[in-house]
């Protein structure tokens, strides 16, 4: 069978995209089907295993297709254009400009970069691969034709490391813990989790407390938010951690009370799936795809209105019954989702494109 590339901006083993990426690659090599990583920026990490993208042009070899991983802006998107080998797109997902706009505008060029990029592959592309319903409809919308949903091949690093949710709340006797997990984007809705923190302590659970886990993407919103939650009179309550390995996520993680995803644009929503693999309960904003991934194993709100936010998470931290609903039909989204196969759907999909 003729080779299957992989292109991606950069590689990243400790992200979704990078994870995903990495897992067709294996897949493809033990199908027996040659596959490389073709990369615009090398990360040190990862660099023994790309090559610049450029050198392509010396390996290409007739029948190869071409898998472009599509989470943002990159000089390989009108490169590829210009190819003539067969090309598919695996879209994650790209956060519209509008909400970085105000807070740093050459990453909202950045973004609207992206959006036109998308546009500009879709005559040019065979197949375009979307890890949910909502990233398709925007593949649809942007003139792909053929089009089908995976989600990540990703591995969930929390995968095993619970069983089943506690009866009652990790932390009986002390205030609820919330957690939220994610890259620090003003696409997250991080400030919408801070309003309905203040008012779950005004009317719940004065000691509840908020762990923010995730890389901070624009240092003016992570500023902006360490002063909002001062501000509100409950910088104590919220930690920011940034970054944490995948054993400190999963310690985060078992420590908590509920998983709060706020976020205003969200294209999958990765934690959501370690939440419910730990049965963590998970309070979310019902925008973008989150409904989609969670179904009816979490709850979900209008996260704009503090009050609801406030009101749903304080139940899940503290009703041993809803609990345990939450957790059984977690597990069973989980398993729903078939994740576990989702490399070989994606890989099946791409394959025939060689054949």
């Amino acid at each position: 069978m003729s080779a299957i590339h992989q292109f991606v901006p950069m590689l990243h083993r400790d992200d979704a995209v990078g994870r995903h990426t990495l897992r067709l690659r294996d897949l493809l090599e033990a199908r027996g089907i040659e596959s490389r990583i073709y990369v615009e920026m090398f990360d040190p990490e990862t660099g023994a295993e790309t090559r610049l993208f450029p050198r392509y042009a010396d390996d290409a070899q007739r029948g190869d297709v071409l898998l472009y991983q599509f989470a943002t802006a990159s000089a390989i998107a009108s490169w590829l254009a210009e190819r003539r080998e067969t090309l598919a797109v695996n879209y994650h997902n790209v956060t519209p400009p509008e909400y970085y706009a105000a807070w740093n505008n050459p990453m909202a060029r950045h973004q609207l970069r992206a959006l036109h990029e998308r546009a500009s592959l879709a005559a040019r592309t065979s197949l375009a691969l979307a890890v949910s319903a909502f990233n398709e409809a925007e593949l649809r919308t942007a003139g792909y034709a053929r089009t089908a949903v995976v989600p990540p091949a990703a591995i969930a690093p929390t995968a095993g490391a619970a069983a089943d949710a506690p009866d009652s709340p990790r932390t009986a006797g002390a205030g609820s813990r919330w957690i939220c997990v994610g890259r620090v984007a003003p696409n997250k809705g991080i400030e919408l989790a801070l309003m309905a923190l203040l008012v779950a302590r005004s009317h719940h659970d004065p000691d509840v407390t908020l762990q923010v886990v995730g890389r901070p993407v624009v240092p003016a919103y992570t500023r902006a938010l360490e002063r909002f939650a001062a501000e509100l009179g409950i910088g104590e309550a919220v930690t920011f951690r940034g970054g944490i390995s995948d054993a400190d996520l999963v310690a985060a993680m078992a420590q908590s009370d509920a998983l709060i995803m706020a976020s205003r644009h969200e294209g999958f929503g990765v934690p959501v799936i370690e939440a419910m693999t730990m049965g963590l309960p998970v309070v979310a904003n019902a925008a973008g795809a989150l409904p989609e991934v969670i179904g009816d194993a979490g709850v979900l709100v209008d996260a704009t209105d503090p009050y609801a936010l406030a009101g749903a998470a304080a139940r899940v931290a503290t009703d041993a019954a809803l609990r345990r609903t939450l957790a059984d039909a977690g597990h069973q989204r989980v398993q729903a989702l078939d994740l576990p196969t989702a490399g070989d759907r994606a890989v099946d999909l791409i394959a025939a494109l060689a054949r």
